[in-house]
Parts: C-alpha cells; structure tokens; sequence
C-alpha cells in the first residue's frame, strides 16, 4: 500500500495556515470592540458566547484525542510540555496553536530533509478535523450575526456585500481543505485534480451561502425566534445523528460530544458520518434543508411587505430575494451531483491508504538531528505509532466507500 505523501503544496497550506488563524483572532477582537465602541452589547454577547464556546469545544476535543494516544508527543515543540503543562495550555485555550506548532516544525523539518516523512500527514489530519469544528460553531455563526445586522441596518453596499462573500468563501475553503486531508488516503492513482477540487468548493460555497443567508434574513425580522429554530433543529439533527451509530471518538462521553458537535454542523451544511450508501440520507437531509431555507425566506418576506417597519420595501424585491436565496441552492444541489456523477471516485475501504496493520517509526530522531544541526545522534527505539490517523480514516471511508 502506497505511503503518504507531503507535498510542496501542503507545505504552503501549513505555512499560511497558522499566520491565518492568528489573523482571524486579531479580527474577531477587533469585531468585539467595535461592537463594545459602539454600544451593540447583545450583539457583543453573542459573539463573545460564540467565540468562547467554540474555543472551549476545539480544546476538548485536543484533549480527548491526546489522551486517546497515550499522551505521546513526537515533536519538539510538543516534548517540551509535561502532562500537567499539557493541560494547562488547553486550559487557557492554547492547545490548537501548540498542534499549529508541531505541524509546522514537522513539515520544516520534511522540507529540509526532503524525506517527505508521512507523519506529518498524521497531525494535519487532526487540525483539519479542528479547523471544521470552529468554522461552523464560530465562524459560520458568526457570519450569520454579521449579516443580520447589515440586514436590520439597511447598509446593504458592494462592500459589504464583498465582505460577506469572503467570508462564506473562507468558510467553504476551509470544507474543502478539510476534503484534501481525506483525499490523503486515496490511492495515487485515484487522487483527485484541482478541476474536482474546485467544482467541490463552489457546491459548497452556494449550499454555505444559501443557508447563512436564510437564517440571516429570518433573524433579521424575528431575532428572537432564531435561537428556537436553531434548538429544534438540532434537537432533530442530534437524534439522527445518534440513530446513525456514529465510532469517531474512543470513549462514550466523546462519542456524545461528536454527535452533539455533528448536529450543530448539519445545521449549516451536510457532513458524512456513516459508512455505506448515503445516497438517501443526503436525499433526506437536503430535502429539509430546502424547504427550511424556503419557509426562513418565506416568513421574512410576508414580514417586508405585511409589516408596518418593512412595508417600505417593494413586494418585488423582497420575492425576488426569497428566490434568488433558494435558487442558489438548488444550483448549489446541481453542482454537487455534477460532482458525484464525474468527479467522486468510489472504493472499498480496502483500497484506502492507511490500514491499520500499517505502522511507522516516530520522526523523533529526525527532529533531533536537525535541531543539532544534522550532527549524527545514536538511534533510539520508540515505539510505533500508527500509520495513519485511524478517526479520518474513518471519516474517509464514509466519504469515498
């Protein structure tokens, strides 16, 4: 079976990914402020709840998974830390970084030994699957909240119009990073091109957008009913989730969580869980998805002309609105079955990289010898460490199987 593969372009991704992140820190401080200067303080709840929260849930789950391997630590950066320090740094909320960290030295150290060491791969799978947990329990909400003040403002500009569309485009991205970290166990013969890479973005991209902006114009005529549409449907999204028998965590409290967390990404967009056919499960899903964005879109356009603050806006605009926000997701829908009729290779979990008899050996020597300047150091048994990451592994199976 093939190895892993670290390639030039995955170094790039490593490389701007962290700078990223720190940027998009800097930027919700920054939103937070202006909220606070500008006396929006329930809007700055939310957005403080928000970010709380999904930072809280990120390090949990770092924990878990660090604790599910033992503790064992194979870079540096990660060594450096006792048990108790470990905790700590989740504790204030740090853990993400120090996993940014040792993916970033690990793939210094492949770039500068050229020895393409898979295990790199190994620790971006695991910030991949982070990286979607915070996109939809902060991000995506977050751009709700965004869009729901611009739309009660009435301060609707190209500008803002192109913020907003960044925004959904970064979101997208980050879905289809998370894509190429499953493409990680294709064989190389079944690796996808960029073309399939990009008609899965633009899916995506519209199924993201379609919906953040139908939540959006609901909660900018009933705000408070927003938050009783987002319990319910979760409510319904966690019991299907349960009923799909999900195995990504090894404890149960953890197999709750990923359940709890996967019912909170349904709501925004559809995430494999399960093995097998999910032909009709997608089918199921994006049928109530498509007349829940149509009853959002519906309720907030009888609010713009039946109500006494909105009737000022034409009866036309607010319909050709509502249609324009269901139309691109049903086209959304078109891409994503162009995808699948061309573009979507279908295997036996069998053919997928990564099986779990596979084992290789710790990259700790090689992390010595070129923090000592390549200066020969005496080789020193560590114990094998798994191949691949066995929970994408997992999520790879019910996506390509």
């Amino acid at each position: 079976m093939s190895s892993f593969k670290f390639s030039r372009l995955d170094f790039l991704f490593t490389c701007v990914g962290l700078p990223v992140f720190l940027l998009d820190v800097g930027l919700d401080i920054w939103a937070a402020v202006s909220f606070y200067r500008a006396g929006a303080y329930w809007s700055l709840g939310i957005l403080v709840v928000l970010l709380v929260g999904s930072s809280v849930l990120v390090q949990v789950y770092s924990w878990f998974w660090y604790r599910y391997e033992d503790f064992r630590r194979e870079t540096k950066v990660e060594r450096s830390l006792s048990q108790n320090q470990l905790r700590l740094v989740h504790l204030l909320q740090l853990g993400i970084y120090l996993r940014h960290a040792s993916v970033l030295e690990l793939s210094v150290l492949n770039c500068y030994l050229k020895n393409n060491n898979g295990f790199v791969v190994y620790l971006t799978h695991d910030l991949s699957m982070l990286k979607i947990i915070e996109t939809f329990t902060e991000s995506a909400p977050q751009l709700v909240l965004m869009l729901t003040i611009i739309l009660q403002e009435g301060r609707l500009d190209t500008f803002t119009v192109l913020k907003a569309v960044g925004s959904a485009s970064a979101i997208a991205f980050c879905v289809t990073t998370y894509h190429r970290s499953l493409r990680s166990f294709l064989p190389d013969k079944q690796n996808q091109c960029f073309g399939s890479s990009l008609v899965y973005f633009l899916w995506n991209l519209l199924l993201i957008a379609s919906r953040l902006t139908a939540v959006a114009l609901f909660a900018s005529v009933l705000p408070c009913f927003v938050f009783t549409h987002l319990i319910c449907s979760w409510m319904v999204f966690f019991f299907f989730a349960w009923r799909s028998q999900t195995d990504f965590m090894d404890s149960a409290g953890g197999e709750w969580l990923y359940r709890a967390t996967v019912g909170l990404i349904w709501y925004f967009d559809w995430f494999n869980v399960t093995e097998g056919r999910t032909r009709y499960r997608t089918l199921v899903y994006h049928s109530f998805m498509l007349v829940d964005i149509s009853v959002l879109c519906g309720v907030w356009c009888w609010k713009m002309i039946t109500d006494p603050p909105y009737a000022a806006v034409p009866p036309l605009n607010a319909a050709v609105t509502a249609a324009g926000v269901i139309s691109v997701y049903v086209l959304g829908l078109l891409l994503k079955i162009l995808y699948y009729k061309c573009c979507h290779p279908n295997l036996n979990k069998e053919e997928l990289k990564g099986d779990d008899s596979e084992y290789q050996t710790a990259p700790e020597d090689q992390v010595d010898a070129l923090m000592f300047r390549m200066a020969p150091v005496q080789q020193k048994p560590s114990p094998p460490l798994p191949y691949s990451n066995k929970r994408m592994r997992k999520l790879a199976e019910n996506f390509y199987s």
